[in-house]
């Protein structure tokens, strides 16, 4: 039996993600799920590849509100989690990847806060519905497809067992936060998601449309902030490589929307 056992969210792209019980299914990703995004002084965006202490701010849902705290830091900040913008307000062209795309800087003093704790200036940027992201064409289950401020698909999907598989392989065992996925599953055989092509979790049908090729975002320890050395790339390099790149879990475009809770069935109906 497959069960949905964990469900994350990451509503600041590259920051602390969230572990939830139950979320929604969106258009573009799971509701919160990286709509707020972190950009330089070029309106290109910035990650833990480039900056790993990221991984040392931590957001929560708290009311209506989103509190992001920082480890090293007393004094937290709150945005809406549900912001709103004036008609007289211009959207920012942000880049993320190849794709620009239309978002609204939050406020200048959640922008400043940023700024002050990473040593440069950036500014905190949300993504409203009218800005449509499209999935990449040759992966799109439709023209219609869109995600968030994410990588380039709307979710990602890990069984406990990969990890388990990869662990047994390490060293030291590694946490399934090192991966960022938005949802894990339990039962199973290990990679088995990378075969997925039609499956449902609960009530809703999603499409597994590419596996997840992995950088060295997995390399940076999420307590720390500190790239921790080549692993876990080069233990997965020696038997999880596919066209020269490190593959590890499955890219998931949703087929409706709705909700999810932990402990929801996954059905496969269709594999590669």
């Amino acid at each position: 039996m497959l069960q949905l056992s964990e469900i994350w969210i990451y509503p600041v792209k590259s920051l602390g993600g969230i572990a939830l019980q139950q979320s929604r299914v969106t258009d573009r990703g799971l509701e919160h799920d990286r709509r707020w995004l972190l950009v330089d002084e070029n309106d290109c965006f910035i990650t833990q590849r480039e900056h790993p202490k990221l991984a040392l701010f931590q957001p929560e849902i708290a009311g209506d509100f989103l509190r992001i705290s920082h480890k090293e830091v007393q004094v937290s900040i709150a945005v809406p989690l549900y912001p709103s913008f004036l008609e007289t307000e211009t959207s920012i062209k942000v880049t993320v990847w190849e794709d620009v795309v239309a978002a609204f800087e939050v406020r200048p003093e959640a922008s400043q806060w940023f700024s002050e704790i990473l040593g440069f200036n950036v500014r905190l940027v949300y993504m409203p519905d009218e800005s449509l992201r499209k999935v990449e064409a040759d992966y799109s289950v439709t023209p219609n497809d869109v995600t968030s401020f994410s990588d380039g698909f709307p979710f990602l999907i890990i069984g406990q067992s990969s990890l388990d598989d990869l662990n047994s392989r390490m060293n030291k065992a590694l946490s399934i936060r090192r991966f960022r996925p938005n949802f894990v599953f339990s039962g199973g055989k290990a990679y088995e998601e990378e075969t997925w092509k039609e499956f449902t979790m609960g009530t809703l049908s999603f499409y597994g449309v590419k596996p997840c090729s992995r950088c060295i975002m997995t390399m940076v320890d999420p307590e720390t902030g500190v790239l921790t050395g080549k692993e876990p790339l080069f233990t997965l390099s020696k038997y999880k490589k596919v066209d020269k790149k490190v593959i590890f879990g499955q890219n998931v475009i949703a087929q409706q929307q709705g909700n999810l809770a932990v402990g929801d069935l996954v059905t496969v109906q269709k594999r590669i």
